[in-house]
């Protein structure tokens, strides 16, 4: 059996977290403690905590765990978007190069802070480009939390039609994901950590993984945890 932290960027990556990925990744022998809001900052002695940017105080966050848990079975993981990344991150001007693939840009990324890291139990996951990137995987569920909403689902599956998968949905002010869905929601901004895990359920696991090939490299790595923690 392998203990897995994961530090996600807001509530609604948390709840996905507790509700969809931990139950999944206990049939892999791989039990996940309460995923942790990652810290964006420090005053006056105290960790403040969501809307991970600033590139210090997460990565003080993350080693800060590491030290505490030095077992070898015991693994770290991130939800973090890849939409509005602060520029401190480490190898963000080498990977802006890569940006018309978003693929290699995220992966270059990745691998910057792992290396930074220097653990081999920090599994670095930057999300392509944010959650709401896997509602757009079916966007029908909508219509359960929103009544009258045929021609906002529409306009939602036109956009999920015009990229190879949801991944591809650009980072934009305006055109990031969550942004097109509030752009035919308003009501979502408000309701992102209620609405967003619940979508997210209802769609399934596995269609998302299916449709999201960054998110399913990644799912597929917490899942072989459990195995790498027994043979160690």
């Amino acid at each position: 059996m392998a203990r897995l932290y994961l530090f996600a960027e807001g509530q609604t990556e948390q709840t996905f977290a507790d509700s969809v990925l931990k139950p999944h990744l206990a049939k892999f022998g791989v039990y996940m403690h309460n995923p942790v809001l990652i810290a964006h900052g420090r005053k006056k002695g105290k960790v403040h905590r969501g809307g991970g940017r600033h590139f210090h105080a997460m990565q003080n966050d993350i080693v800060r765990f590491l030290s505490q848990e030095s077992a070898s079975d015991v693994f770290f993981t991130t939800m973090i978007d890849l939409y509005a990344l602060h520029n401190d991150f480490p190898g963000a001007h080498e990977a802006q190069r890569l940006r018309n693939n978003p693929y290699k840009w995220v992966e270059a990324l990745e691998s910057s802070w792992e290396g930074t890291t220097n653990d081999h139990r920090f599994i670095p996951f930057i999300q392509l480009h944010e959650y709401e990137t896997y509602l757009f995987v079916d966007v029908s569920q909508f219509e359960l939390f929103f009544e009258n909403a045929t021609s906002q689902i529409s306009a939602l599956q036109k956009i999920a039609d015009s990229v190879a998968n949801p991944e591809w949905i650009n980072d934009g002010q305006h055109t990031a994901p969550s942004k097109r869905i509030t752009s035919e929601f308003p009501e979502y901004e408000g309701s992102k950590p209620t609405f967003g895990p619940q979508v997210a359920e209802l769609i399934g696991l596995e269609k998302i993984r299916a449709q999201c090939p960054h998110f399913e490299a990644w799912l597929k790595r917490l899942e072989s945890l459990g195995t790498e923690a027994t043979n160690d």
